[in-house]
C-alpha cells in the first residue's frame, strides 16, 4: 500500500483552539502526523511526497472564492490594527433553523462569495468555529493535505488496490465554502469526485467519532455517492447540528446517506456492528470504489472520545472494509491520543492489507 504525505502539512501550527469558553492549545497538531508516519513505518510503509495540489480537482468540491480566501486570509488579517497571531472569527452570518444547511450548496449552485469585502466579515463567512485558527502556514498545509488525497486517489485509479492519504489537516468537517472542526479542505470528498471520473458509484464510509457533516452536506442531494457514518450521537456532541439517523438524503440523494449515531459509552460490539452495516449498505448501493474516512478518536483513550472503543476494534474494521474488495482510498481524519493513534492506525492498515491482499 502506498502512503502519501508532504512535510508542508506540518506547517499548520495554530496555538489557539476555542473549547468550553477557553482558548487552549489545539489537539490537532503536527505530532499527530509524525506519530502516524512512525507507526506506518513499522509496517514497512514509507510516505511518498505527493505532486503539488491540482487546483482543478479541489475546485470540483470547493469554489474558487473560498480557495482564494484561504490563500490570502492570514496576510490580510495581519494587516488589521492590533491583529492577533492567528485568523479567528468573531462574527457569523445567520441561517434560519427551518432551512438547515444540509443539502449540498454545490448541487444547486454554491453560495456566492460574500458581499462583505473586509477580512473580519469574510472570516466569519468562511470559518465556522474556533477550532480553525489560521497561521501563516495553514493554507499551504491544507492544500498539501488535499494533494496527498489526490495522489492516493490517482494511484488507485492507476490500478493499485488501495492507497493511504495521510491527510493533516483533516477534512471531513469542511463544507464547500466553510472550514470547521480542524478541517479546511474536504479531502474525502475530493477523492470521491476524482473516483467518479472512472466509477459510476462511489461510497464514502466514515468511522471517525465525529460525524462528517461537511462530507454529508457536499453529497446530500446526489445519488452517485453514498455517505455512511458511524459516530457519537451529536445531540450533545460535535458537530451538534447534523449526523442524526433521520438524515437520509433528499431528491436524487434520498437513501444515499446513512447515519448510525452511537450512545455515549458504546463499545466495540456496537461500533463494529455499525461498521458492518455501513459496509453492507455500500454494497447494496452498488458502490464500485470506496473512500474511507479513517479517524481513531472513537478510541476510549482519546481526549475527545465519549465512546469505549478499544484498540482491538480497529483491525476488525480493516477486515470488514477490505472484504468489500473495492478499489479503496483511505483518508486520514481525526485521532488525538498519540498512544491510541500509534496502536489503532497500524492495526487497521495491517489488517486491511492482509485481508485485501495489498
Amino acid at each position: 500500500m502506498k502512503v502519501f504525505f508532504s512535510g508542508t502539512q506540518l506547517d499548520h501550527q495554530p496555538t489557539q483552539y476555542g473549547v468550553h469558553g477557553k482558548l487552549v492549545r489545539p489537539l490537532e497538531n503536527p505530532n499527530r502526523a509524525e506519530t502516524l508516519i512512525e507507526s506506518l513505518a513499522r509496517l514497512g510503509l514509507a510516505a511518498d511526497e505527493p505532486p503539488a495540489a491540482d487546483r482543478a480537482a479541489i475546485e470540483r468540491v470547493h469554489p474558487g472564492h473560498y480557495l482564494d480566501f484561504l490563500d490570502t486570509a492570514f496576510e490580510r488579517f495581519q494587516a488589521l490594527p492590533n491583529a492577533g497571531p492567528e485568523v479567528i472569527p468573531n462574527v457569523h452570518p445567520y441561517f434560519a433553523a427551518d432551512r438547515p444547511y444540509a443539502p449540498s450548496p454545490l448541487a444547486s449552485g454554491a453560495r456566492p462569495a460574500p458581499r462583505t469585502t473586509g477580512i473580519i466579515g469574510q472570516t466569519g463567512w468562511y470559518v465556522g468555529d474556533l477550532s480553525c485558527a489560521m497561521t501563516e502556514g495553514t493554507a499551504a498545509a491544507a492544500f498539501a493535505s488535499a494533494a496527498s488525497a489526490i495522489a492516493a486517489t490517482r494511484t488507485v485509479l492507476a490500478g493499485e488496490t488501495s492507497a493511504f492519504a495521510l491527510c493533516r489537516p483533516p477534512g471531513h468537517h469542511a463544507y464547500p465554502d466553510r472550514s470547521s472542526g480542524f478541517c479546511f479542505l474536504n479531502n474525502a470528498a475530493i477523492a470521491a469526485e476524482l473516483l467518479r471520473e472512472t466509477f459510476g458509484k462511489v461510497a464514502i464510509l466514515d468511522f471517525d467519532t465525529h460525524h462528517g457533516d461537511g462530507t454529508q452536506t457536499i453529497f446530500y442531494t446526489r445519488g452517485d455517492v453514498f455517505f455512511g457514518s458511524v459516530h457519537t450521537d451529536p445531540s450533545a456532541y460535535y458537530p451538534h447540528f447534523l449526523g442524526y439517523g433521520d438524515e437520509t438524503g433528499v431528491g436524487a440523494g434520498e437513501g444515499a446517506n446513512l447515519n448510525l449515531p452511537l450512545a455515549f459509552g458504546s463499545g466495540d460490539a456496537d461500533f463494529l456492528g455499525a461498521v458492518e452495516t455501513l459496509a453492507r449498505r455500500a454494497l447494496e448501493f452498488g458502490a464500485e470504489a470506496l473512500v474511507v474516512s479513517a479517524g481513531w478518536d472513537a478510541h476510549q483513550a482519546d481526549p475527545l472520545s465519549k465512546l469505549a472503543v478499544t484498540s482491538a476494534a480497529y483491525p476488525r474494521v480493516g477486515e470488514i472494509l477490505a472484504r468489500l474488495k473495492l478499489p479503496t482510498v483511505i483518508v486520514q481524519e481525526g485521532g488525538y491520543s498519540l498512544t491510541a493513534v500509534s496502536e489503532a492506525a497500524p492495526a487497521f492498515v495491517s489488517a486491511f492489507m492482509d485481508a485485501s491482499g495489498g
